[in-house]
């Protein structure tokens, strides 16, 4: 655990530990060795500061297909950040947009091509995991959208007929009586959309295995190695960490919810809004516990809250159920947050009344302002270039960004236009903590009715 660190406020995250007391970390195993600390000076083509699914992603594919020189630099382990802790949900997603949404920002042409991107992404991410070294225990071939409340059913109805007309994408919508004979039974289940674009995995092995890949094609990786300085000289890139100095020709900032406000560069100044997101996961279920509810789908489940939870059963019968956690990692707050999701385990499923929580974590995703991943070549600064910005939605999404970023920087493809864009400034960024209150606030309500 982190404890007390906030990305707004300080400008390096936490750096030489060990991955959080995490379910996945107990499963994962011990991981691969890396390089250590970077020590002394070096040189490489490209560095990549950030050793999560973009960074790992982009390092491994300059490594193994374009036969670049690339240096990682993470200020913890690979992995250590949410890449390691999520919820271990992989969906044809590229930030939070619905839709409609979509076509009202981009025109129906534009947004085709940005659903068939999304599409692909889940592409990358089957490929990756295909080529890792370790089972990643994938879980399902499809993913469900719950109503929580039966007025949501209908929402439901418009985003299936959304998703036909807009992109040809057939879906299934299943009924509560569905739900309860084929996928479990219990309380906030009033239907169900059903899409063959998304499975479940276990994050760090992800990492891990992702790690072996990039290390395995020749990238060189340092753990406990934070970026505490960057200098230019010329068109040579100079970041410095604590005992040491690597110089490269071109830098990616892969660190989404970790990189601290504006410490890295000033492209990334008052553009994000990390916020915490907290897992809790159960002690496994019973055999009697399992048939009472019917508990047998091992699709990834989310709600259709507006601060919406997102749960599964494990391949070992325990359920994992996430959801936004407190504003800031204070005790008190932390607490009740793995109360709540702990009580919504019970509200879900009332069969697992009295279920025990062995594991209770969390960690920053980041939010932009427009709810959309960017992929940016930073045109004051042409040796830099920046991925992040998944809201939430970053399992599939870093991986396909980082083969994206490596596509263009060792073969001049063309960075996808819908995320090829500079991160739009907050409004009022001073504020961000504050709305961030707000807007908390009016979610609930809007939950609430």
């Amino acid at each position: 655990m982190t404890g007390n660190y906030d990305p707004l406020t300080q400008k390096e995250p936490p750096s030489g530990q060990d991955h959080c007391a995490s379910y996945w970390a107990a499963t994962a195993g011990p991981g691969p060795r890396d390089a250590g600390e970077l020590m002394g000076e070096e040189t490489c083509d490209v560095a990549i500061i950030g050793g999560g699914y973009s960074g790992l992603s982009t390092a491994y594919h300059l490594a193994r297909e374009q036969g670049a020189r690339v240096t990682l630099l993470e200020a913890n382990r690979p992995g250590w950040g949410c890449s390691g802790r999520n919820g271990g949900i992989a969906r044809a997603a590229l930030g939070r947009l619905s839709p409609k949404a979509l076509v009202a920002k981009f025109g129906l042409e534009s947004a085709r091509g940005f659903h068939a991107e999304m599409q692909a992404a889940l592409g990358s991410a089957r490929d990756l995991i295909a080529k890792c070294p370790v089972d990643c225990d994938m879980q399902s071939d499809a993913w469900q959208k719950v109503a929580f409340r039966a007025s949501d059913v209908a929402l439901l109805k418009r985003t299936q007929k959304d998703l036909k007309n807009y992109f040809g994408q057939d879906t299934s919508l299943l009924g509560a009586g569905d739900l309860a004979a084929s996928h479990y039974r219990g309380a906030e289940a009033h239907a169900a959309l059903r899409a063959d674009d998304g499975f479940g995995v276990h994050p760090l092995k992800l990492a891990q295995g992702l790690q072996q890949l990039a290390q395995t094609a020749g990238a060189k990786i340092h753990s406990s190695s934070p970026v505490i300085g960057w200098q230019k000289h010329q068109n040579e890139q100079v970041l410095i960490t604590p005992v040491g100095r690597l110089a490269a020709k071109v830098v990616v900032i892969a660190t989404n919810g970790y990189g601290g406000e504006g410490i890295l560069h000033p492209a990334l100044h008052e553009r994000t809004l990390p916020v915490i997101s907290a897992i809790v996961v159960t002690r496994p279920m019973t055999l009697a516990q399992k048939a009472e509810a019917n508990l047998v789908t091992d699709d990834p489940l989310v709600d259709t809250r507006k601060l919406l939870h997102y749960y599964r059963r494990l391949p070992d019968d325990r359920i994992l159920m996430g959801g936004r956690g407190p504003i800031a990692e204070d005790p008190q707050t932390l607490q009740a947050s793995r109360d709540h999701l702990l009580a919504v385990v019970e509200r879900k499923f009332p069969a697992l009344k009295g279920i025990e929580a062995e594991f209770f974590w969390w960690g920053w995703v980041n939010l932009t302002q427009d709810y959309l991943p960017h992929l940016w070549h930073v045109q004051e600064d042409p040796g830099v270039f920046y991925a992040m910005g998944y809201c939430g939605t970053g399992v599939a999404a870093g991986l396909h960004c980082g083969r994206r970023l490596a596509e263009h920087l060792g073969g001049g493809a063309e960075l996808p236009s819908w995320l090829n864009a500079p991160m739009p400034p907050y409004r009022l960024p001073t504020l961000r903590r504050l709305g961030q209150r707000f807007m908390f606030r009016w979610y609930r309500f809007q939950d609430s009715q």
